[in-house]
Protein backbone atom coordinates (compact mmCIF):
# COMPACT_ATOMS: atom_id res chain seq x y z
CA UNK A 1 0.00 0.00 0.00
CA UNK A 2 2.76 2.41 1.07
CA UNK A 3 4.55 1.43 -2.88
CA UNK A 4 1.42 2.59 -4.44
CA UNK A 5 0.60 5.71 -2.76
CA UNK A 6 4.51 6.52 -3.43
CA UNK A 7 3.97 5.50 -7.45
CA UNK A 8 0.33 7.61 -7.30
CA UNK A 9 2.95 10.88 -5.65
CA UNK A 10 4.78 10.51 -8.80
CA UNK A 11 2.01 10.15 -11.19
CA UNK A 12 -0.88 11.84 -10.11
CA UNK A 13 -0.84 15.45 -10.85
CA UNK A 14 -0.15 17.93 -7.62
CA UNK A 15 -0.55 21.61 -7.29
CA UNK A 16 0.52 23.98 -4.54
CA UNK A 17 -0.47 27.63 -4.35
CA UNK A 18 1.10 30.44 -2.50
CA UNK A 19 -1.06 33.38 -2.46
CA UNK A 20 0.61 36.69 -1.29
CA UNK A 21 -0.64 39.79 0.46
CA UNK A 22 -2.20 42.41 -1.28
CA UNK A 23 -0.13 45.69 -2.71
CA UNK A 24 -1.80 48.60 -0.65
CA UNK A 25 -2.14 52.26 -1.90
CA UNK A 26 -0.25 55.33 -0.39
CA UNK A 27 -3.49 56.96 1.61
CA UNK A 28 -3.24 60.83 -0.23
CA UNK A 29 -3.81 61.82 3.33
CA UNK A 30 -3.08 65.28 4.97
CA UNK A 31 -4.25 66.31 8.56
CA UNK A 32 -4.22 69.96 8.19
CA UNK A 33 -6.31 69.70 5.42
CA UNK A 34 -9.69 70.91 7.51
CA UNK A 35 -12.09 70.56 4.61
CA UNK A 36 -11.34 66.72 3.82
CA UNK A 37 -11.31 66.07 8.38
CA UNK A 38 -14.81 67.76 7.99
CA UNK A 39 -16.00 65.49 4.94
CA UNK A 40 -14.46 62.60 6.37
CA UNK A 41 -16.54 63.02 10.06
CA UNK A 42 -19.90 63.85 7.81
CA UNK A 43 -18.85 60.18 6.48
CA UNK A 44 -17.71 58.40 9.28
CA UNK A 45 -20.85 59.79 11.10
CA UNK A 46 -23.28 58.68 9.00
CA UNK A 47 -21.68 55.55 7.91
CA UNK A 48 -19.61 53.88 10.60
CA UNK A 49 -20.96 55.37 13.69
CA UNK A 50 -23.98 52.90 13.10
CA UNK A 51 -22.15 49.78 13.72
CA UNK A 52 -18.98 50.68 15.25
CA UNK A 53 -18.03 53.37 18.05
CA UNK A 54 -15.59 55.60 18.46
CA UNK A 55 -15.28 55.18 22.48
CA UNK A 56 -12.18 57.67 22.88
CA UNK A 57 -13.84 60.12 21.04
CA UNK A 58 -16.25 63.30 21.47
CA UNK A 59 -18.26 64.89 19.39
CA UNK A 60 -17.28 68.64 20.85
CA UNK A 61 -13.58 67.71 19.92
CA UNK A 62 -14.99 68.22 16.14
CA UNK A 63 -14.67 71.99 17.26
CA UNK A 64 -11.04 71.97 16.25
CA UNK A 65 -12.35 70.84 12.71
CA UNK A 66 -13.93 74.40 12.63
CA UNK A 67 -17.60 73.19 13.14
CA UNK A 68 -19.92 75.17 15.15
CA UNK A 69 -21.20 73.63 18.30
CA UNK A 70 -25.16 73.88 16.02
CA UNK A 71 -23.59 72.81 13.22
CA UNK A 72 -22.21 69.45 15.12
CA UNK A 73 -25.81 69.59 16.17
CA UNK A 74 -27.32 70.01 13.31
CA UNK A 75 -25.59 67.43 11.15
CA UNK A 76 -23.37 65.19 13.00
CA UNK A 77 -25.74 64.20 16.22
CA UNK A 78 -27.55 61.56 15.97
CA UNK A 79 -27.19 59.00 18.30
CA UNK A 80 -26.32 61.45 21.51
CA UNK A 81 -27.74 63.86 22.87
CA UNK A 82 -25.25 66.07 23.69
CA UNK A 83 -22.15 67.37 22.40
CA UNK A 84 -19.88 66.41 24.81
CA UNK A 85 -21.22 62.94 24.95
CA UNK A 86 -18.43 60.00 23.64
CA UNK A 87 -19.51 58.81 20.01
CA UNK A 88 -20.92 55.39 21.54
CA UNK A 89 -23.33 53.19 19.30
CA UNK A 90 -27.32 52.37 20.48
CA UNK A 91 -26.49 48.50 19.21
CA UNK A 92 -25.63 46.15 21.71
CA UNK A 93 -22.90 43.76 21.69
CA UNK A 94 -25.17 40.65 22.25
CA UNK A 95 -27.01 41.58 19.16
CA UNK A 96 -23.65 42.77 16.96
CA UNK A 97 -22.14 39.21 17.80
CA UNK A 98 -25.14 37.52 16.62
CA UNK A 99 -25.98 39.24 13.22
CA UNK A 100 -22.24 39.68 12.30
CA UNK A 101 -20.43 37.00 14.30
CA UNK A 102 -18.23 39.52 16.64
CA UNK A 103 -18.90 42.65 17.85
CA UNK A 104 -17.46 45.33 15.79
CA UNK A 105 -14.47 47.03 16.64
CA UNK A 106 -14.15 50.37 18.24
CA UNK A 107 -12.67 52.61 15.18
CA UNK A 108 -11.06 55.48 18.22
CA UNK A 109 -7.24 54.08 17.29
CA UNK A 110 -8.01 52.27 14.59
CA UNK A 111 -5.83 53.58 12.14
CA UNK A 112 -2.92 53.55 14.57
CA UNK A 113 -3.42 49.87 14.93
CA UNK A 114 -3.82 49.50 11.07
CA UNK A 115 -2.19 52.21 9.60
CA UNK A 116 -3.58 54.89 6.94
CA UNK A 117 -2.41 52.26 3.89
CA UNK A 118 -4.30 49.20 4.74
CA UNK A 119 -7.71 51.33 5.53
CA UNK A 120 -7.33 53.53 2.21
CA UNK A 121 -6.80 50.13 -0.14
CA UNK A 122 -9.56 48.14 2.51
CA UNK A 123 -11.92 50.50 2.05
CA UNK A 124 -11.64 50.32 -1.61
CA UNK A 125 -11.22 46.53 -2.07
CA UNK A 126 -14.36 45.06 -1.04
CA UNK A 127 -16.14 42.99 -4.09
CA UNK A 128 -19.04 40.74 -4.02
CA UNK A 129 -18.88 37.08 -3.04
CA UNK A 130 -22.49 34.57 -3.02
CA UNK A 131 -20.22 32.51 -0.47
CA UNK A 132 -20.09 34.72 2.33
CA UNK A 133 -22.79 35.29 4.68
CA UNK A 134 -23.20 38.49 4.03
CA UNK A 135 -22.48 38.36 0.53
CA UNK A 136 -19.04 40.29 0.68
CA UNK A 137 -15.33 39.55 0.71
CA UNK A 138 -12.58 42.20 0.81
CA UNK A 139 -9.20 41.63 -1.18
CA UNK A 140 -7.08 42.85 2.06
CA UNK A 141 -9.38 41.10 4.78
CA UNK A 142 -9.89 37.82 3.32
CA UNK A 143 -13.70 36.36 4.99
CA UNK A 144 -13.99 39.79 6.52
CA UNK A 145 -17.42 39.80 8.73
CA UNK A 146 -18.42 43.29 7.56
CA UNK A 147 -20.59 44.11 4.86
CA UNK A 148 -19.78 46.89 2.48
CA UNK A 149 -21.85 49.61 3.57
CA UNK A 150 -20.31 51.93 0.81
CA UNK A 151 -21.58 50.04 -1.70
CA UNK A 152 -24.57 52.08 -3.16
CA UNK A 153 -21.39 54.75 -3.42
CA UNK A 154 -19.19 52.74 -5.37
CA UNK A 155 -21.03 50.26 -6.97
CA UNK A 156 -20.85 46.44 -6.40
CA UNK A 157 -17.22 45.17 -7.36
CA UNK A 158 -16.46 41.17 -8.50
CA UNK A 159 -13.29 39.44 -8.71
CA UNK A 160 -11.41 38.56 -11.68
CA UNK A 161 -8.58 36.59 -12.62
CA UNK A 162 -5.95 36.66 -14.95
CA UNK A 163 -3.02 33.92 -15.95
CA UNK A 164 0.18 34.46 -16.64
CA UNK A 165 3.73 32.49 -17.16
CA UNK A 166 5.80 34.58 -15.34
CA UNK A 167 5.56 37.51 -12.51
CA UNK A 168 6.96 40.06 -14.17
CA UNK A 169 3.81 40.04 -16.37
CA UNK A 170 1.42 39.71 -13.52
CA UNK A 171 3.07 42.86 -12.14
CA UNK A 172 3.20 44.67 -14.97
CA UNK A 173 -0.49 44.63 -15.13
CA UNK A 174 -1.39 44.98 -11.60
CA UNK A 175 0.51 47.86 -11.68
CA UNK A 176 -1.91 49.50 -13.78
CA UNK A 177 -4.69 48.67 -11.88
CA UNK A 178 -6.31 51.71 -10.16
CA UNK A 179 -7.74 48.77 -7.25
CA UNK A 180 -6.27 46.43 -4.69
CA UNK A 181 -4.41 43.12 -6.78
CA UNK A 182 -2.44 40.29 -5.53
CA UNK A 183 -0.79 37.50 -7.51
CA UNK A 184 -0.70 33.80 -6.56
CA UNK A 185 1.68 31.54 -7.42
CA UNK A 186 0.67 27.87 -8.74
CA UNK A 187 3.68 25.55 -8.36
CA UNK A 188 2.15 22.12 -10.35
CA UNK A 189 3.52 18.57 -10.91
CA UNK A 190 2.03 16.64 -13.59
CA UNK A 191 4.43 13.01 -14.68
CA UNK A 192 7.62 14.23 -12.66
CA UNK A 193 7.50 17.86 -14.77
CA UNK A 194 6.93 20.63 -12.16
CA UNK A 195 5.73 24.04 -14.06
CA UNK A 196 5.05 27.20 -11.98
CA UNK A 197 1.75 29.64 -13.23
CA UNK A 198 1.09 32.92 -11.95
CA UNK A 199 -2.79 34.29 -11.19
CA UNK A 200 -3.54 37.69 -10.96
CA UNK A 201 -6.70 38.40 -8.74
CA UNK A 202 -8.07 41.80 -9.38
CA UNK A 203 -11.43 43.50 -8.63
CA UNK A 204 -13.85 45.08 -11.73
CA UNK A 205 -17.16 47.23 -11.40
CA UNK A 206 -19.72 44.88 -12.65
CA UNK A 207 -22.62 47.61 -11.22
CA UNK A 208 -21.81 51.35 -11.00
CA UNK A 209 -22.49 53.24 -7.95
CA UNK A 210 -23.94 57.04 -7.20
CA UNK A 211 -20.12 58.33 -6.89
CA UNK A 212 -17.20 57.68 -10.01
CA UNK A 213 -14.43 55.74 -9.35
CA UNK A 214 -12.77 59.03 -8.91
CA UNK A 215 -15.00 60.68 -6.69
CA UNK A 216 -15.11 57.48 -4.45
CA UNK A 217 -11.32 57.52 -3.74
CA UNK A 218 -12.10 61.40 -2.43
CA UNK A 219 -14.44 60.14 -0.23
CA UNK A 220 -12.51 57.06 0.75
CA UNK A 221 -9.31 59.57 1.41
CA UNK A 222 -11.37 61.90 3.53
CA UNK A 223 -12.49 59.07 5.69
CA UNK A 224 -9.68 57.41 6.39
CA UNK A 225 -7.82 61.29 6.88
CA UNK A 226 -10.15 61.56 9.39
CA UNK A 227 -9.97 58.21 11.04
CA UNK A 228 -5.79 59.37 11.31
CA UNK A 229 -6.82 62.98 12.72
CA UNK A 230 -8.89 60.84 15.60
CA UNK A 231 -6.30 58.54 16.61
CA UNK A 232 -4.25 61.56 17.83
CA UNK A 233 -5.79 64.83 17.07
CA UNK A 234 -2.90 66.58 18.52
CA UNK A 235 -0.60 64.99 15.69
CA UNK A 236 -0.27 68.64 13.94
CA UNK A 237 0.18 70.51 17.11
CA UNK A 238 2.87 67.69 18.16
CA UNK A 239 4.42 67.91 15.27
CA UNK A 240 5.06 71.47 15.01
CA UNK A 241 5.87 71.96 18.60
CA UNK A 242 8.51 68.78 17.79
CA UNK A 243 9.99 71.28 14.77
CA UNK A 244 9.87 74.46 16.92
CA UNK A 245 11.67 72.45 19.73
CA UNK A 246 14.39 71.40 17.09
CA UNK A 247 15.27 75.01 15.61
CA UNK A 248 15.68 76.38 19.84
CA UNK A 249 17.83 73.08 19.94
CA UNK A 250 19.79 74.25 16.76
CA UNK A 251 20.16 77.77 17.76
CA UNK A 252 21.66 76.91 21.26
CA UNK A 253 23.68 74.50 19.34
CA UNK A 254 25.27 77.52 17.51
CA UNK A 255 25.60 79.83 20.74
CA UNK A 256 27.02 77.01 22.81
CA UNK A 257 30.02 77.05 19.85
CA UNK A 258 30.47 80.22 19.54
CA UNK A 259 30.95 80.44 23.67
CA UNK A 260 33.32 77.75 23.60
CA UNK A 261 35.32 79.01 20.41
CA UNK A 262 35.57 82.41 22.72
CA UNK A 263 36.11 80.87 25.97
CA UNK A 264 38.97 78.68 24.43
CA UNK A 265 40.55 81.02 22.03
CA UNK A 266 43.33 81.98 24.74
CA UNK A 267 44.17 79.11 25.69
CA UNK A 268 46.72 78.04 23.14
Amino acid sequence: MKKFAAVLAFVAPLAFAAEESVRLDDAPIDPRDVASLQSGARTFVNYCLNCHSAGMMRYNKLLDLGLTEQQIKDNLLFSADKVGELMNVSMAKKDAKEWFGAPPPDLSVIARARGADWLYTYLRSFYRDPESATGWNNMVYDRVGMPHVLWTLSGQQVQVEQEFKSREQAEAVGRRQRSAWKIENVISTDGGKTGERYILKMIRTQTPGLLSQIDYDILVRDLVNYMTWMSEPSQVARRQTGYAVLLVLLVLLVVSYLLYKEFWKDVH
